[in-house]
């Protein structure tokens, strides 16, 4: 049987669940194309040989999953391609092109990993992949022609890459 005091505690914590359910942010449909963060293509890694078709047109595309991620793409130009995809939380991953036939890759697993893609000039391509946790990488390329890949698997990597002409 049920006291008086208990059913004022049961009855309180219902309702302070309740008013935090109220208060807080609604959740989020990261899974519908209307969401704007899913691209209608299904692979946005590209992985097998990054072939990058001059004729393709400006695309972006970011996927986060996790909280606290920070994603910045800044394009201008032209055939350009961005894409970020972060899955864990407390991410943050930056793409920077200017112009050119050029295509820029990040993708990110784990948590507190950090990544920046700056390209410049034409035909450049980049590729960032880590997976573990409390990774750094960076790639900066600003010539014609280039190419550049990192991929992390472990935890605690740092990797930078400079490629200048």
């Amino acid at each position: 049987m049920l006291r008086l005091s208990d059913w004022r505690h049961h009855y309180t914590r219902i309702t302070l669940v309740l008013c935090l359910g109220l208060i807080s942010a609604p959740s989020q449909a990261a899974d519908l194309m209307n969401n704007f963060d899913l691209v209608e293509q299904t692979n946005l890694l590209m992985p097998e040989g990054l072939e990058f078709s001059s004729t393709t047109t400006a695309q972006l595309a970011v996927r986060q999953v996790g909280q606290n991620n920070l994603a910045l793409l800044n394009q201008s130009g032209q055939s350009l391609l961005g894409s970020i995809v972060q899955v864990g939380t407390d991410q943050e991953a930056y793409i920077l092109q200017q112009g050119g036939n050029q295509m820029a890759i990040i993708d990110q697993s784990g948590y507190g990993n950090s990544a920046l893609i700056s390209q410049s000039g034409a035909d450049n391509q980049a590729v960032i992949i880590q997976a573990g946790i409390n990774n750094r990488a960076r790639i900066e390329q600003f010539g014609v022609g280039l190419r550049g890949s990192i991929t992390q698997y472990g935890n605690n990597q740092n990797v930078q890459v400079n490629q200048y002409q």
